[in-house]
């Protein structure tokens, strides 16, 4: 059955060096089933791609990351790549921003070194998701239960591997941000956003 999210608003949360195809496949299945997608970043009117083994296209800033709130959005897409997810865990308003999506129980999609952000956001506590494979380690010392799939999906979170996953990602993706807010997505202690 096709999935419908007409007029439902996604943030897409990047910063230079996302990986381009986990922007680009992701954000092109969201509105093909009716989203609207966001781009956020820190980055001031554009943001830089990298295209597997060298710098890709400028993508335009739709909403500057310190006006972002996670009330205006229904759910977050992480992608990946090294850089940006490396730059992101070392932004206290990305993860902050991260966080009150999970105190929100809004569903969440990431990607490949995308969450590498979760674990600074301390929300992988008893989840069980993937990544890229060189993340394992860092997963599991943050308390996640790591699975080498294509696709996995824990209250609300979605996570994949790498591009190849895209098609399985994308599918389960756009069939947990169209059920909306999942309960519990993270333990109450933890809900509460703190400030920044």
């Amino acid at each position: 059955m096709a999935q419908n999210l007409n007029g439902k608003k996604i943030a897409i949360l990047v910063d230079d060096g996302f990986e381009e195809i986990e922007l680009t496949s992701p954000k092109q299945a969201l509105e093909e089933v009716g989203a609207q997608t966001f781009i956020i970043s820190p980055q001031d009117g554009t943001v830089k791609a990298w295209a597997r083994t060298d710098w890709g296209q400028k993508y335009p800033v739709d909403i500057p990351l310190q006006q972002a709130k996670a009330d205006d959005y229904g759910a977050l897409l992480l992608p990946g790549g090294v850089m940006n997810a490396d730059k992101l865990r070392m932004n206290p308003t990305a993860v902050q921003l991260v966080k009150d999506f999970f105190a929100a129980d809004k569903p969440v999609a990431a990607i490949c070194h995308g969450p590498w952000t979760l674990i600074e956001a301390g929300v992988v506590n008893g989840r069980t998701l993937t990544s890229y494979p060189s993340m394992q380690n860092d997963l599991k010392n943050a308390g996640a239960n790591w699975v080498d799939q294509e696709v996995v999906v824990d209250r609300g979170l979605v996570t994949s591997r790498r591009p190849r996953d895209l098609e399985a990602f994308n599918r389960k993706m756009v069939e947990e941000f169209a059920e909306g807010d999942h309960e519990s997505t993270m333990p109450r202690q933890q809900a509460q956003p703190s400030a920044v």
